[in-house]
């Protein structure tokens, strides 16, 4: 018995922690959601959707991932995307420009 109330006590508390992170993630991703959005609305970056318009000139394939980082003292679009020869690219673009600073094949 005593070895079934342990086990209980450690779901209990795994499931505890497992919740904590998914509420504290998405706490953090509304979180730069909001940011991103108010650097937007303040004309310190551009919409995404001009970002990946451009990226869309460079390569006709399918984004995997976008991230907006603050890298030397600027913000930042990275972009990850997948060729149709299944070559994935990063590209990294000035969010408040547009301009693409580089691409690069990821390793």
């Amino acid at each position: 018995m005593r070895a079934n109330t342990t086990n209980i006590i450690q779901l209990s508390l795994l499931s505890c922690v497992i919740a904590i992170f998914i509420i504290s993630s998405n706490v953090f991703a509304d979180s730069d959601h909001n940011k991103a959005r108010k650097l937007k609305e303040a004309g310190e970056i551009l919409p995404l959707e001009a970002i990946i318009a451009n990226a869309r000139k460079q390569l006709s394939g399918h984004i995997l991932e976008i991230e907006l980082e603050f890298e030397d003292g600027r913000y930042v679009y990275e972009l990850e995307m997948l060729d149709d020869s299944g070559t994935i690219w990063e590209f990294y673009y000035d969010a408040q420009s547009g301009k693409l600073i580089k691409k690069k094949i990821d390793d």
